[in-house]
């Protein structure tokens, strides 16, 4: 069912006819413009002005002398390049190498830093999934405390058998398991409390190597994810994070 309103529509019409929206989205507009006629005249007025304008607007070009001024004023990059050496085999200017050497190292760590890890779509998706079944009241298939009860609900439903762990002593019983989807893999979520908090456990197989356990914060929820065992483990809760830790450190003993 398209639930899309006309006052969004609206929002969304100039970027659907500059094929600015994703393909979802764009595909959403365009159900929405079938069965709308208020929409669709909007649509069409836009489209006919742009098409107007783009056959009726004058358009001026920059005279040759300006043009080439302008052009003129610009070094060739290998030009660029040539005095940006020149300069450092300059014996008066030597002094500059380390500069330069050190503005280019902190360059790449600005970049390296900034520079998104390969885990963070798989945490970002885990947040996502996390608030979803907190918002739809969908955290468990199998609502049970018994490891005997919630590790064999998965036989048949997955095609690997993820370690499920009753940690009541420790201070965070289970609280059931259910079926979720991480970057288009059917994964196994366990769900744990601690006081009033939830905490998620996202497991699925992997074909990559062990990695150590990594922690981030995201929309002010904190996760821990690591691999052990050809198994990725993403943990997800509200939790302050030396609490959340605690409880990842349990979990990768138990598995």
């Amino acid at each position: 069912m398209n639930d899309l309103n006309c006052t969004h529509c609206h929002e969304l019409i100039h970027g659907y006819l500059d094929n600015e929206l994703d393909t979802a989205t764009a595909a959403t507009v365009a159900d929405h413009l079938s069965g709308c006629a208020d929409c669709k005249r909007l649509h069409d007025e836009a489209k006919l002005l742009i098409a107007s304008v783009k056959t009726h607007a004058p358009y001026y070009a920059a005279p040759d002398a300006l043009t080439r001024s302008v052009f003129a004023t610009i070094p060739s990059q290998a030009s660029a390049a040539n005095r940006f050496w020149n300069l450092l085999r300059n014996p008066s200017r030597q002094w500059l190498a380390p500069a330069f050497s050190a503005i280019a190292l902190a360059m790449a760590l600005v970049l390296y830093v900034a520079t998104p890890s390969s885990e963070q779509p798989w945490m970002e998706e885990a947040v996502s999934s996390h608030v979803r079944s907190l918002m739809v009241e969908h955290l468990n298939d199998v609502a049970s405390s018994d490891r005997h009860t919630v590790k064999p609900w998965f036989t048949g439903k997955l095609d690997f058998s993820p370690p499920v762990f009753d940690y009541s002593a420790q201070g965070y019983p289970l609280l059931g398991g259910r079926l979720d989807y991480l970057q288009h893999q059917t994964t196994a979520a366990l769900s744990y409390g601690h006081a009033k908090h939830i905490i998620n456990v996202f497991i699925l197989p992997t074909t990559e190597a062990d990695k150590p356990r990594q922690h981030l914060s995201i929309r002010g929820y904190n996760i821990v994810s690591w691999q052990q065992n050809h198994m990725r483990f993403i943990v997800v809760s509200d939790l302050e994070k030396s609490e959340l830790d605690a409880f990842s450190q349990l979990v990768e003993k138990g598995a």
